[in-house]
């Protein structure tokens, strides 16, 4: 954490793991968590791994398959890092789940979507790129996106070139406050 290079860590998928993760001070060998991630450090081509790591209950709520962290990367072995949540100021990405609750909402219009990782247990739902353009009707014109979300497997069909999704956003940016309303795009509100 101290001498790490900085990076943000695109989660892919996550279990818990069945072996003891032994963390700072802790000697009781606490089961941890496996994540696949994409990281990305500035500079650099982003790279894939797996880190096994402890987290606090309250950390698992902002790290869970599509949402984008911050980690610190051993600069003398790239596959060696450690995810964390940044804190409340220094954070400019919010949770899904809060940008379905509070935000805008918008018409997503699907310009591309390429799977990027499946869970590797086999049990959980695909995650995916989207490229989408935006529409809502207090913003003047159209933007498009860039977003990592998890797909739920009820609703593969909906990610085909054209299709309209149900979306939530904070603010016209690149994708960090924009969320796919799932739900909401599969008619079942």
């Amino acid at each position: 954490m101290l001498h790490g290079v900085e990076g943000v860590a695109t989660i892919l998928g996550m279990r818990r793991s069945s072996t003891a993760v032994f963390g700072l001070g802790d000697r009781r060998g606490e089961p941890g968590h496996l994540f696949w991630v994409r990281v990305g450090v500035e500079g650099q081509l982003p790279y894939d791994t797996r880190v096994e790591q402890r987290l606090r209950e309250a950390s698992l709520d902002w790290i869970q398959p599509g949402d984008v962290v911050c980690c610190r990367i051993d600069p003398d072995d790239p596959d060696r890092l450690v995810l964390y949540v940044p804190d409340a100021e220094e954070s400019t990405r919010a949770s899904i789940a809060k940008i379905l609750s509070d935000g805008r909402r918008a018409d997503a219009t699907v310009l591309a979507a390429t799977p990027v990782a499946a869970d590797y247990s086999g049990r959980g739902d695909p995650v995916f790129r989207l490229d989408l353009e935006l529409r809502s009707w207090d913003e003047p014109t159209p933007w498009r996106v860039r977003l990592v979300q998890t797909v739920p497997l009820s609703a593969i069909g909906l990610v085909d070139l054209g299709k309209h999704l149900e979306a939530a956003f904070f603010t016209v940016d690149r994708g960090d406050s924009v969320a796919v309303d799932w739900a909401a795009s599969l008619g079942e509100d």
